[in-house]
């Protein structure tokens, strides 16, 4: 874990080369409504984490396994929310404090960029991916994927885009009907942690590492 002196440096350190003030972390859900996971049948595929991140004020952070994939994991980190029809964004703010040093590791394609993105799934989601299930889990566009790297960050994704993929590929504008239905019955939203072509199939990272989420507002 991270010392707290040395978090503090860090924040202080980042906040200042990106040129931004320090933001108050405010979001409706505490860290106990906050799921690491997925957890599939009893099982949480975030190896080496607790199910829920630690609350640190009106946020929430948690600390990446390190120094390699044998102390585990985090996948997915997810909050039930509800539907999403009528809504048209998701805004994120999150810090991830390490060392220059300290580089994120894809658990599945570990030779490439390790990030982090957007889903959201519906409920009754089988997690098997066939037939109509294709369509329960929703992935934001490969371009809004953001590195994973210590630094200040925010994200924000549409819901309304045409880019959207589900679990095999196929396009939110090529389906909307599948879409939709997914958006009126939504369960969960939140972050996934891999890589192109591997999103949500874990990072740890090489040293300490933590990620600290500031805001999470669906608008």
């Amino acid at each position: 874990m991270i010392n707290d002196g040395r978090c503090k440096s860090l924040r202080w350190a980042i906040a200042l080369s990106f040129g931004l003030a320090l933001a108050t972390p405010a979001q409706a859900q505490s860290a106990a409504e906050w799921e690491i996971g997925p957890i599939i049948r009893g099982t949480n595929y975030s190896v080496g984490l607790p199910s829920h991140p630690t609350p640190q004020g009106k946020g929430w952070f948690f600390d990446f396994p390190y120094p390699s994939e044998t102390q585990g994991h985090v996948h997915y980190v997810t909050v039930r929310r509800g539907p999403l029809a009528g809504k048209s964004k998701i805004v994120v703010r999150y810090r991830i404090d390490a060392a220059p040093e300290v580089k994120f590791i894809p658990r599945q394609f570990p030779h490439r960029t390790a990030a982090i993105t957007l889903y959201f799934q519906r409920k009754n989601d089988s997690w098997t991916a066939k037939g109509r299930y294709d369509f329960f889990r929703w992935f934001a566009a490969t371009s809004t994927m953001q590195p994973l790297a210590p630094g200040l960050y925010e994200l924000t994704v549409r819901l309304d885009a045409p880019n959207w993929g589900s679990v095999m590929g196929q396009q939110s504008g090529l389906h909307p009907a599948e879409f939709r239905a997914a958006l009126s019955e939504a369960d969960r939203v939140g972050l996934l942690f891999g890589s192109r072509g591997g999103r949500g199939h874990g990072v740890f990272a090489t040293g300490p590492a933590r990620f600290t989420m500031l805001s999470f507002n669906v608008l």
